[in-house]
Order: structure tokens, then C-alpha cells, then sequence
């Protein structure tokens, strides 16, 4: 396979007044199209750092980061947008839906933004990601009218409109029971089998069976060359 995402000799800090602390150090991944990549850790481990420096929501310091054989490290911050809403979908722990919108407007704010195609379109790809995470019923509700994971299904919809290579998740089952969970995760799961490559931050160590590599963080750095190894589907 190919590579998606190269990250070279990477280093993060934060400035805590004076002091600067040392989030991510140096940090090496190589992430190859169509894997499920699962990042764990515990809290302060460096985890979320990571999956937002990947997603263009953080900057770092030193190192490269190369993505689909281009060097994005130094692109300014209207490149960082365009690049992000062209190749990138979120899903979020909170979902991160606009309660003022129904669920069909929340669905189709990146094309919005993107504007690039016309509401017909627009609609025609609105109700076939609806479908797909089986709420098209539910387009007229406004999300607090929505259960927990059905508002999580809506924000991997929204997440899906703009056909992004690539998906983040961070703790994306964080704020659902285990049934819900499990539903959330099958969508997934069948996303990666149709192509889409996975990035996911979880602290739930039984998810990692969706993943077909974990990658293990503590203090900010690789624990092991074991934490790279395959881990079965199965």
C-alpha cells in the first residue's frame, strides 16, 4: 500500500509561562491508505496533539509532514483550510452539531463552505450520506430531538459529504453507552472495508479489534516498536 501520511522527526511544545512543555518528541508514522488506525494512550499522553497536528487543527514546531506524497509542513492558514475541507472529515467526542440547524443543514454545512456545487447536488449527496448512517427520517429534526449516537451517525454523515480520503475520530464513543458504541463503530468499520483510511484517538482498549494497527503513546512518544504491530480484525 501506499502512504498517506508521512510524519518526520516531529516535535510539539506548549508555553506554560515561562516554561515550554514537550508534548510530541520525535515523533516517526508512516500511515498507508485504506488502514484503521487506532492512537491510545492515557490522558496527557499526547494523543489528541497528534490527531489535530495530523488534522491541520495544531502547528508544530520542528519536523515534516508529508501527505499523499506532498510536503504540507509550512502551508499558510488559507492552504491549511482549503486542505483540510477538500481531503480531511471530524467526528468529535461532542459531536459538534449546530443546534440551530435541522439535521439535514448541520449534514450540509461543508459544502456550504465549499461552495463548489449546487443544491441539487448538494441534496443528492445530503440524502445519500443520510442513508448510509440510516437517519434520511430523521432530516427535519433538530439535534437535541436526537439520541447521543444518533447525533454521532449525523456528525459522521456530515464527515462523509465532501468524499474525504481520510477520517478522524476523536474518542468517538466516548459519551455513548456500549451498544451505541458498537453501532458507531460498525459504520466505521464499514467505511475503512469501502476504502476511507482511519485515524482514531480512543482510550477504550476493547475497540482496538476495529483497528488494524495501534499506535501506543506515552509521554509523548512512541511506547515500543510492538505498538506498531498488526492487530487482527478478526
Amino acid at each position: 500500500m501506499n502512504s498517506l501520511i508521512k510524519i518526520e522527526n516531529m516535535e510539539k511544545y506548549y508555553k506554560i509561562g515561562k516554561d515550554r512543555l514537550h508534548v510530541l518528541k520525535s515523533i516517526n508514522l508512516d500511515i498507508k491508505k485504506g488502514e484503521f488506525i487506532m492512537i491510545m494512550g492515557k490522558s496527557g499522553s499526547g494523543k489528541t496533539t497528534l490527531l489535530n497536528i495530523l488534522g491541520f487543527l495544531d502547528r508544530f514546531e520542528e519536523g515534516k509532514y508529508i501527505f499523499n506524497d506532498e510536503d504540507v509542513t509550512n502551508l499558510n492558514e488559507n492552504q491549511r483550510s482549503e486542505f483540510r475541507n477538500r481531503n480531511i472529515g471530524f467526528v468529535f467526542q461532542q459531536f459538534n452539531l449546530v443546534e440551530s440547524l435541522n439535521i439535514y443543514q448541520n449534514v450540509e454545512l461543508p459544502l456550504v463552505y465549499d461552495g463548489k456545487l449546487n443544491k441539487k447536488e448538494r441534496d443528492a449527496i445530503i440524502k445519500e450520506k443520510l442513508e448510509l448512517v440510516d437517519l434520511l427520517d430523521k432530516q427535519n429534526s433538530k439535534p437535541l430531538h436526537l439520541s447521543g449516537g444518533q447525533q454521532q451517525r449525523i456528525a459522521i454523515a456530515r464527515a462523509l459529504v465532501n468524499n474525504p480520503e481520510l477520517i478522524f475520530a476523536d474518542e468517538p464513543t466516548g459519551a455513548l453507552d456500549s451498544e451505541t458504541a458498537e453501532v458507531v463503530m460498525e459504520i466505521l468499520k464499514l467505511l475503512n472495508e469501502q476504502g476511507k483510511t482511519i485515524i482514531m484517538v480512543t482510550h477504550d482498549s476493547d475497540l482496538v479489534k476495529y483497528a488494524t494497527r495501534v499506535v501506543r503513546l506515552k509521554d509523548g512518544v512512541f511506547n515500543n516498536e510492538k505498538s506498531l504491530e498488526v492487530t487482527s480484525n478478526d
